[in-house]
């Protein structure tokens, strides 16, 4: 893939009103390569990794970057993380920088596993991610996760898509 594109989102597909519907085909499996990929970080708060402030920040997050015209049909991805079971970081993919928000760039290569089923599944997400990352000859530094619709659409869908962005270098073997 190009360097800092990523597949396609097709965010016209919204009969919710709320989340595009995500299709899946393309972002699975793929390798991803950022040089200076432009992101807004936001942090939501969590207890024990459930978060407890993330539609508010998410609305205000998304109007500020709307605002100021940095978001793109054609580069759509929210990258999550838990940095503790109190805190979670967001990455929103920009065009251009937006006032009021800490902005920070990603260089790397990425790989890329999507999974369907409830969020409780993700211990086994992240599992079956660090097998896929290995089986690729890598190890994983990082790993995000993409949760492309919010849990109302995912219902009203039928499906809950979640693509796993781990960021890699090559697995060192011992001679």
């Amino acid at each position: 893939m190009e360097t800092n594109a990523l597949p396609n989102y097709d965010s016209s597909d919204s009969p919710t009103g709320c989340c595009p519907r995500f299709n899946p085909q393309g972002w699975d499996a793929i390798d991803l390569h950022f040089e200076n990929k432009l992101f807004l970080k936001a942090e939501t708060r969590a207890v024990f990794h459930i978060p407890t402030n993330m539609a508010a920040v998410f609305a205000k997050t998304f109007a500020d970057i709307e605002a100021v015209g940095a978001q793109s049909d054609d580069d759509c991805i929210v990258m999550s993380r838990d940095s503790s079971n109190w805190k979670s970081e967001h990455l929103f993919a920009v065009t251009k920088e937006v006032p009021g928000h800490e902005m920070v760039r990603l260089s790397g290569d990425y790989l890329t596993k999507t999974f369907e089923g409830p969020f409780r599944d993700m211990r086994k997400w992240e599992k079956d991610m660090d097998q896929f990352v290995k089986s690729r000859g890598f190890r994983t530094l990082k790993s995000y996760y993409f949760y492309t619709t919010c849990p109302k659409c995912a219902k009203a869908y039928g499906k809950n898509y979640v693509v796993a962005v781990s960021e890699v270098e090559p697995e060192l073997v011992a001679a």
